[in-house]
């Protein structure tokens, strides 16, 4: 017995709409994808729920500028978007939300060691160690990929071939940069006192 499809099949071009309804109506899709969406939604996923004619980037800036006096915006991680509270609002949601789950909860020296990778990636056990000078634990390299801030790069081109390190998008997200051309320059990280040694 054959059964049936519970799944609805998505008009995509709106042709019935006139096209300011039409686009009205993509907008609202867009947005809705990445209200649900809890990681950054990449364009080919959001081309997926507009008309073929649809340009997702005119759609994105139109987003932008309906939502530019809301607690929210939409902000590029990488080559997706995703919905994220302005941080002037951070202090209401802590007050009120329970948001704990979503704490990075680093030590310092774990943040420094995202530095590191951040800004040295693809970077080997044997690199951190150069910076730090002392071995970085299993622990540390563990928190950090237990909350997705980093994974495994590309193989060090030596004898044994150990895997490197290298940051991702959910360190992006978390840390409210489009792309890595967004960390901070070598000098700044030197007055920060972050700099490699």
């Amino acid at each position: 017995m054959k059964r049936a499809s519970t799944e609805t099949v998505l008009d995509r071009e709106l042709a019935d709409l006139p096209p300011d309804l039409r686009w009205r109506e993509w907008l609202r899709r867009v947005e809705a994808v990445l209200f649900a969406s809890a990681a950054p939604v990449a364009r080919d996923d959001l081309a997926r729920v507009v008309g073929q004619g649809a340009s997702v980037d005119l759609l994105i800036e139109d987003l932008a500028a309906d939502l530019a006096d809301r607690p929210y915006e939409v902000a590029r991680v990488g080559g997706a978007w995703m919905l994220r509270t302005r941080p002037a609002y951070a202090p209401a949601i802590r007050t009120a939300a329970d948001v704990g789950g979503q704490a990075l909860e680093l030590s310092e020296f774990d943040l420094a060691v995202l530095v590191a990778i951040a800004v040295h990636q693809p970077i080997g056990r044997d690199g951190l160690k150069e910076i730090f000078g002392r071995e970085i634990s299993r622990d540390v390299i563990g928190r950090l990929a237990e909350r997705d801030l980093i994974g495994t790069g590309p193989r060090e081109p030596r004898r044994g071939a150990p895997y490197t390190f290298v940051t991702t998008e959910t360190f992006l997200a978390a840390f409210g940069m489009q792309s890595l051309r967004d960390l901070p320059d070598p000098e700044q990280l030197d007055d920060a006192g972050l700099a490699a040694r």
